[in-house]
């Protein structure tokens, strides 16, 4: 295995919540229809998956959110599904694999993502 990239991120769960009440639309516009039926705390540690796969991809500025995904396998443990302009972009400096973690605690949530080449 040879990591590709590496992305963390960080959000306020408060100013999070914050900005989704002051903006209803931006719901359905960063998260898909299975994401966005989550939690507040869910929501915000999925926000932070996606900034660290941005982080990890080189931030270019054509990623769709709805391009990645976090969902959890069986096991419970959360796992990013790339498409579209995300797997281009992973794809384009042969990242094959990603490994994810999150948490929240004490009004944060955290994202921690590997891009690997397995």
């Amino acid at each position: 295995m040879s990591t590709v990239g590496v992305g963390i991120d960080v959000v306020d769960i408060e100013r999070f919540e914050a900005a989704l009440t002051r903006t209803p639309a931006l719901r359905a516009k960063l998260f898909t229809p299975a994401e966005a039926a989550l939690n507040l705390q869910s929501l915000a540690a999925r926000f932070a998956a996606k900034e660290a796969l941005a982080k990890a991809l080189g931030a270019p500025g054509n990623l769709a959110w709805h391009d990645a995904e976090v969902v959890s396998l069986e096991s419970g443990q959360p796992t990013m599904v790339l498409r579209g302009t995300c797997l281009a972009r992973a794809t384009e400096l042969g990242g094959t694999t990603t490994h994810l973690s999150l948490s929240h605690d004490g009004g944060i949530a955290t994202a921690v993502l590997i891009l690997s080449t397995s």
